[in-house]
């Protein structure tokens, strides 16, 4: 095999938290046939006809809240993440984003412009879902099918049950609640329509999304998110020692008004202080760089809920975004490449 290359893949943003540019970046984001999973006719009227004449207002707002002097967060994150694994490997790094201008084609280019043509693809989320893991792959593909025929790619699987990513972000929830004296930590994972579950089950029988399937071994697990989400809670409250009651498990970012998994974070919000939890630290463990998600709808938003309804504390735990424990553990992967047991 010829000269390796990492390629990192994460989700992207708009260029711009303008009305115009954040209207463009949904635009493509949500025509994606795998993030919108209803027939392109129905797509495009509900997409065209009514949401980017409706969401990019409010969205641009929500943006503006969280942009910084260097730009949107995950890609300033993103790019701190890369720069310091650049640092621990030895073989050329690129980045890009599945949407907007830090365009798939663009980073493996500048992959294949260094004499690269053995890529490992990383996709930088901890658990697999048809509208994140898997339309990054398919992208992927597509472009090196049609650019780039040389190229030979490997598929790092979802990680959410990796030793060293749970100790990546153990280490990093414990420097975060230091100092902070909490009575519950919730875990918020980034919803999706119960459909896509359905979808994403290869023995079109396992999952049941009913709270015994998540528990049953079955081959459905490695395509399944809502199980590898409540994998990951459960092997970071081992690890934190957490008792149970301590933690809880949601689902936040829900779209339209079909069924998503539950139960909804902001509603947990609300309910938790009526159960007597007064102190709170959230955490995003499906996010590795803080971004509109993690920022604006749970730092900003969820802690005004929270205290709204009565709570007296509010912590939202940052994702690992560049911390040190995360380069190493990727690093670690990309170092250990032939002995992880890759897709070819």
């Amino acid at each position: 095999m010829g000269k390796k290359g990492l390629l990192l893949i994460n989700l992207g943003s708009p260029k711009t938290p303008e009305i115009k540019d954040v209207r463009k970046y949904l635009d493509e984001f949500l025509m994606d046939e795998r993030v919108i999973d209803i027939p392109y006719w129905k797509r495009f009227l509900l997409i065209k006809g009514i949401i980017l004449n409706t969401r990019p207002k409010k969205s641009a707002k929500a943006y503006k809240k969280i942009w910084t002097k260097d730009g949107s967060p995950l890609i300033v994150f993103s790019e701190k993440f890369k720069e310091k694994v650049v640092q621990k490997i030895e073989i050329p790094v690129a980045l890009g984003m599945r949407y907007g201008s830090m365009s798939i084609k663009r980073a493996i280019q500048e992959l294949n412009s260094q004499g690269v043509d053995h890529i490992l693809l990383i996709p930088l989320y901890p658990h697999y879902a048809m509208s994140s893991t898997e339309t990054v792959v398919v992208k992927v593909e597509e472009v090196i099918k049609n650019d780039f025929s040389n190229m030979h790619l490997d598929v790092l699987p979802a990680f959410y049950n990796d030793v060293d990513y749970i100790q990546a972000m153990v280490k990093n929830i414990k420097n975060h609640l230091n100092e902070f004296d909490y009575d519950h930590i919730l875990f918020s994972y980034h919803g999706l329509p119960e459909r896509h579950i359905i979808k994403s089950d290869p023995t079109n029988s396992h999952c049941k999304i009913d709270g015994t399937c998540c528990n049953k071994l079955s081959v459905a697990h490695k395509t399944c998110y809502r199980h590898q989400c409540f994998e990951t809670t459960k092997l970071i409250a081992k690890e934190l020692g957490l008792k149970e009651g301590m933690y809880s498990n949601s689902f936040q970012s829900r779209m339209l008004k079909d069924p998503w998994l539950k139960p909804y974070t902001d509603f947990e919000l609300v309910k938790l202080p009526k159960q007597g939890v007064k102190n709170l630290a959230v955490i995003t463990p499906a996010f590795v760089a803080d971004c509109l998600e993690t920022l604006e709808e749970i730092a900003m938003e969820g802690g005004k809920e929270f205290l709204n309804a009565g709570g007296v504390e509010f912590k939202h735990i940052p994702c690992m975004n560049d911390s040190k424990e995360w380069v190493d553990a990727l690093s670690k992967w990309v170092k250990n490449w032939e002995k992880i047991g890759l897709k070819n």
